[in-house]
């Protein structure tokens, strides 16, 4: 059985992330949002609370034990400042904790610390494509046994800071199984395209990655020559966006609940009005329950346990609880809902990619 209460350990790093959330991010946001640029000191400050560095045993530069508990609770945190610069932020996640699941000790030795150890820098995956069937468990981009090694060809989207990658954990399928290489950025036949034009998270830049015949030698494969097992990598990715919407969708509500109960309409607070209250209470139900599908997903994978179907549920319920959440926050402020003044309009547009953004951040 688990508990609903953070440990003391928990509830520190939870309190230092909201407070950078709401002080810095928050702030920054609109900025970030309207110039398309993520201040480097903002990524570095969030960097430094440790939140990577957390989950990554001693032995491998870090200065925790794993807990996708602890992840999930600070992915959360972290998104209800925004979005885009927490996605920024947790980027070396998405490179790290698949070594840390699936890599081999010689593996995690040698690609682990130079990430965490020193400031923030983009070694990030390449894992979301570009289909609307995708599912992280089965991928388009192809990857062939060579005699020297392996050889990748595919189109990956969604890539952050690939224009300035110090390294890529590319995601392929190697006989149907999806498996994950290391890829220099200066490997031959790798492309990366121009900045995606998104209709949310403007302020991170991603980028379409192209490999025609990209040859990687035999020990950049992930788990060594037998690969690894690719379920808790996938679950990690779903739940971990399903908790950042969870944050996206309270930053909405808890915006939306006291403008309605301070603006009046025909002498009452709006938030008085039957249709309002009624759907001020269906937000708050959705954000609550759907918290705890992602919590449970994660104490699942702590356990050492099959998280895959409990991970795939999170994801669902978050992507749908993000959209209507934020739509409804709108709906609230009126036409102020529709006015950049207010952050309600930049929430819905976030949360609208959520049920694509899986795979941008890992815990």
């Amino acid at each position: 059985m688990y508990s609903f209460e953070p440990s003391e350990e928990q509830r520190m790093l939870i309190d230092a992330v909201e407070r950078y959330a709401a002080n810095d991010l928050r702030e920054a946001a609109r900025d970030a949002e309207e110039s398309g640029e993520i201040p480097r000191t903002l990524i570095e400050k969030g960097w430094e609370m440790g939140v990577l560095q957390a989950s990554v045993p001693e032995q491998y530069g870090g200065f925790g034990e794993h807990s996708a508990v602890t992840g999930v609770l600070a992915a959360e945190a972290m998104a209800c400042g925004d979005l885009a610069i927490a996605l920024a932020v947790m980027a070396p996640s998405t490179y790290v904790m698949p070594i840390l699941y699936g890599g081999t000790e010689a593996q995690k030795e040698a690609l682990i610390p130079p990430v965490i150890e020193a400031e923030w820098k983009p070694y990030v995956a390449a894992l979301t494509e570009s289909r609307f069937d995708f599912h992280l468990g089965e991928m388009s981009t192809i990857a062939k046994k060579t005699k020297s090694g392996y050889s990748l060809t595919g189109e990956k989207v969604y890539v952050p800071f690939a224009d300035q990658a110090e390294s890529f954990l590319v995601f392929a399928a190697l006989d149907g199984k999806t498996q994950a290489f290391i890829v220099p950025p200066d490997a031959k036949g790798l492309t990366v395209g121009e900045r995606d034009k998104l209709l949310g998270i403007q302020a991170l830049p991603t980028f379409p990655l192209t490999l025609e015949d990209v040859k990687v030698p035999t020990d950049a494969r992930l788990g060594g020559d037998d690969g690894f097992d690719p379920a808790p990598v996938i679950a990690s990715a779903q739940f971990t966006i399903a908790a950042m919407a969870i944050g996206l969708s309270k930053a909405a509500l808890d915006y939306a609940l006291p403008y309605a109960k301070e603006r009046e309409v025909w002498g009452k607070p709006i938030a008085q009005r039957q249709s309002i209250a009624f759907m001020l209470a269906e937000m708050a139900i959705e954000v609550e329950s759907n918290r705890l599908l992602a919590w449970e997903a994660a104490w699942i994978l702590d356990e050492e346990q099959d998280a895959s179907k409990a991970a795939y549920l999170a994801l669902m319920g978050a992507s749908d609880t993000a959209m209507s959440v934020t739509d409804r926050a709108v709906q609230v402020l009126g036409g102020h809902g529709y006015i950049r003044e207010h952050p309600v309009e930049l929430w819905m547009r976030n949360g609208r990619g959520i049920s694509t953004f899986a795979g941008m951040a890992m815990v």
